[in-house]
């Protein structure tokens, strides 16, 4: 959302898709119920027919939510590099904002992470569009690196980019804030990444 203050109507929304993730992290897909979702939500079961036509349409908005704030995060990060950063600068850069969008608010990367493949078809397949814009940024990061000499020759590009999103994505299912920060989560996977991917005279 962004900075101004939410209306009574947006917060009630946004408060609806909040317990619409929660619930499905702790239930799935199958075990989500309307009336689950408003009890956490603090609303009554029918209010949510108010923002939302069905149960689908309200677990699909969450779990578009996901993909969305993590591709919101990534383009945010890339953005705010100068001119000059190289391919590998800014593949670290997206390494931290992926990792951003889903260990801080790890409810909703969880479950676009979690859930997608087990989503209905009609569900999947709105969900896959924002997936695959995902993809693409990705892989124009890949092959950025490796036009520019950065990529290891001996990588195969598609592997190494879901190698990468893979352990990205797994991040979700064991980080604990308790047991190491955040930033430092993101500064050993920026290392381990960028030197997984470098070219050897790139090697840092």
């Amino acid at each position: 959302m962004s900075a101004r203050a939410l209306s009574k109507s947006e917060a009630t929304r946004e408060r609806i898709l909040d317990a619409t993730a929660e619930v499905l992290n702790a239930k799935g897909y199958a075990g989500t119920r309307l009336s689950d979702i408003a009890e956490l939500a603090r609303v009554q079961p029918t209010a949510v027919y108010y923002y939302f036509n069905s149960r689908d349409e309200v677990i699909g908005e969450a779990v578009q939510e996901g993909v969305r704030r993590v591709l919101a995060s990534v383009e945010r990060e890339l953005t705010a590099l100068p001119a000059g950063a190289t391919p590998l600068d800014r593949i670290e850069t997206a390494v931290a904002g992926h990792l951003q969008a889903t260990l801080r608010d790890s409810k909703y990367g969880a479950v676009a992470i979690r859930l997608a493949s087990s989503l209905p078809p009609a569900l999947r397949e709105a969900q896959l569009v924002d997936e695959r814009r995902y993809g693409t940024l990705w892989r124009t990061l890949i092959a950025d690196a490796a036009r520019a000499g950065q990529l290891n020759p001996a990588l195969d590009p598609a592997a190494a980019r879901m190698f990468v999103l893979g352990a990205l994505n797994w991040a979700a299912e064991w980080f604990n804030p308790s047991r190491g920060s955040l930033a430092r989560t993101i500064s050993t996977a920026q290392l381990m990444i960028r030197q997984g991917l470098s070219a050897p005279s790139e090697e840092t």
